[in-house]
């Protein structure tokens, strides 16, 4: 008797229909695990780094156990931090190591200012490997230093959120993390790599996992209100909203330090440090591309516009003449 061939339609539809279950409700709880691991994710340039570096030196200065892993593969989370130094990569200097038969060590890898505690994963050249694969290979060396007996109170993952795929998902998609922090801005495009990543931990919860969103902190805020609207429609609250302040934008640049009480701006990441800790993790309600664009004027998105179907003859163009067939038609037998 020959096996039976599964049904893949019916495969794809079980896995649909489990998915759809209603799973555990995300805890409201603060986390009961010591070590509150926390991974921020957000758009390429929307500043994780600026809020990361000042967020961690401020919680360091507080008194908490605080370490820093840029997960970024422009390698750039801990510049601010070390005042523009390179930090060597885990990937990078583990590759000349192995060449040279030797093992990493954390003094090779890990250092410190202000109290924090800072490494850098690292990636690969361009057009040389895929900077998620980089990412897991970075973790397993982490795991191979030690990761999970390591003492901190805080571990800050610095993810790139224009993707969630691979390596860049490995906290919602493993449950590496009890938490996400999205940072954004009033713009579509850092929105929507919100609400994308919004998207993920939905369709992992659903599939039972258990990271949830603390909330958003806006960052460059000019006050127009499109990321307040955001996190009320996905129902996240906001943790903290730094102003587009030009005196924030020169110290950035010139890698200065200001979440530390010496700084003016100070007690803005004193407040942002106490939320990132108290903050349950919560489940958010992503947006639909349609409900998205309705957070913005319609003249900023092009509302109105009609999409028009082509047709053979436009994709053809020139060579829209129609040719004989070449098909050879039988008549019936």
């Amino acid at each position: 008797m020959k096996d039976e061939v599964p049904n893949l339609k019916d495969y794809d539809r079980r896995l649909k229909d489990e998915a759809a279950e209603p799973s555990l409700e995300v805890p409201q709880d603060a986390p009961t695990s010591k070590t509150q691991i926390i991974a921020i994710y957000g758009k390429g340039g929307i500043g994780k780094s600026f809020t990361l570096a000042n967020l961690s030196h401020m919680m360091a200065e507080q008194g908490k156990r605080v370490l820093l892993i840029g997960c970024d593969p422009k390698s750039d989370t801990t510049s601010l931090l070390f005042g523009g130094k390179a930090c060597p990569t885990i990937i990078e200097t583990s590759t000349k190591k192995k060449l040279a038969g030797e093992e990493v060590k954390i003094s090779d890898v890990c250092f410190k200012r202000g109290g924090v505690f800072a490494m850098e994963l690292g990636g690969p050249e361009v057009g040389r490997g895929c900077g998620g694969r980089g990412i897991i290979h970075g973790f397993e060396l982490l795991e191979k230093l030690g990761f999970h007996d390591w003492d901190f109170d805080y571990v800050l993952l610095d993810f790139l959120g224009d993707v969630v795929c691979g390596g860049f998902g490995l906290p919602i998609a493993r449950d590496m993390a009890q938490k996400v922090i999205l940072v954004a801005s009033n713009d579509l495009q850092s929105l929507y790599v919100a609400n994308n990543v919004c998207s993920a931990v939905e369709y992992f919860r659903k599939l039972g996992g258990n990271v949830g969103v603390a909330g958003l902190v806006v960052n460059k805020d000019d006050h127009s209100g499109e990321a307040q609207a955001f996190a009320e429609a996905v129902d996240i609250p906001i943790l903290a909203s730094i102003p587009a302040d030009d005196d924030l934008r020169k110290k950035s640049a010139n890698y200065q330090i200001v979440g530390t009480a010496a700084s003016p701006w100070g007690a803005l990441f004193a407040e942002l440090g106490e939320n990132v800790a108290e903050a349950p993790p919560l489940r958010p309600s992503a947006l639909s591309q349609d409900d998205l664009l309705g957070l913005f004027d319609g003249e900023d998105t092009g509302a109105g516009v009609t999409l028009e179907p082509a047709t053979d003859a436009d994709m053809r163009g020139k060579n829209a003449a129609p040719r004989e067939s070449l098909e050879v038609i039988y008549d019936d037998a």
